[in-house]
């Protein structure tokens, strides 16, 4: 299943050059790195990034985390995924820029978003 991951253009940049990152400050806040279901992901861009732009897409293959990605209830009581180590490159299946048009974060067709 894939999970996703928004990040600004300095926060991509970093984990490309570290090969790994704690994530951004709302994941160093709360000592884990958020992700989102494909069902979740664009109220997350919506509620969180809004109106942002230079924002890249990151997809990651759940199943690939192991026992570090826990399950937790948040936003109304929905599951969503959070990771409890560090978040390496090699666990993005793909990244891609989430363009801004008018206002709304343009996800990729076939995704389910």
């Amino acid at each position: 299943m894939l999970i996703f991951k928004i990040f600004r253009a300095p926060e991509w940049a970093e984990l490309r050059a570290a090969g790994e990152t704690v994530g951004a400050p709302v994941d160093v806040a709360d000592g884990f790195v958020h992700f989102s279901t494909a069902e979740q992901v664009a109220e997350t861009a919506a509620k969180h990034f809004a109106g942002e732009d230079d924002l890249f897409l990151l997809g990651l293959e759940a199943d690939d985390m192991g026992e570090d990605l826990k399950w937790e209830p948040s936003r109304g009581g929905a599951l969503f995924p959070h990771l409890y180590r560090p978040l390496k490159l090699a666990d993005v299946a793909w990244a891609q820029p989430l363009p801004l048009e008018n206002g709304t974060h343009q996800f990729p067709a076939g995704l389910g978003i």
